[in-house]
């Protein structure tokens, strides 16, 4: 038997979080537009993605996508519907971690485009046909599809 087929790694501990956010629109335009963040990956690439955070104790995840969008963007919406859930595993800190992220489409009914949110790096306005060659994510461009399909329905 060989060294390395008896050598075990120790497992991380598993934790399960749980975040909210979404794509808050403005429709007052002749081109609806869509809120997006961008943030800097440790290789110093902006990446764009939906606002998103955790779940405060005792928020349902329809709040706290309200609330993490108007804390991300500056942006105060309100809830046309559910997108959908994104969920996938990463590691950090030692900890094997699975998150699950709810996702809204908000329409904006307020407040004003700002990145002073010290997790943001950029904030923009994005015509929404332009939105999914921004996203960094896969997975948030599947919802943008959802979106535009939302939005066509409620026109």
């Amino acid at each position: 038997m060989s060294r390395a087929s008896t050598t075990r790694r120790p497992r991380l501990p598993r934790v399960d979080e749980t975040s909210a956010g979404g794509l808050v629109v403005d429709l007052s335009g002749s081109v609806p537009a869509g809120a997006l963040i961008g943030r800097t990956s440790r290789r110093g690439q902006l990446l764009w993605s939906l606002p998103k955070g955790h779940l405060e104790q005792g928020e349902t995840a329809a709040q706290a996508a309200v609330r993490e969008v108007a804390e991300e963007t500056g942006i105060d919406g309100e809830i046309l519907g559910r997108l959908g859930t994104i969920d996938f595993w990463f590691v950090a800190e030692g900890r094997r971690i699975h998150k699950t992220v709810h996702h809204f489409l908000l329409r904006a009914v307020g407040g004003q485009l700002s990145d002073s949110d010290v997790e943001v790096t950029e904030v923009a306005w994005v015509p929404i046909p332009e939105i999914a060659a921004r996203l960094a994510y896969s997975d948030e461009r599947d919802l943008l599809d959802k979106a535009t399909r939302m939005l066509r329905d409620t026109a």
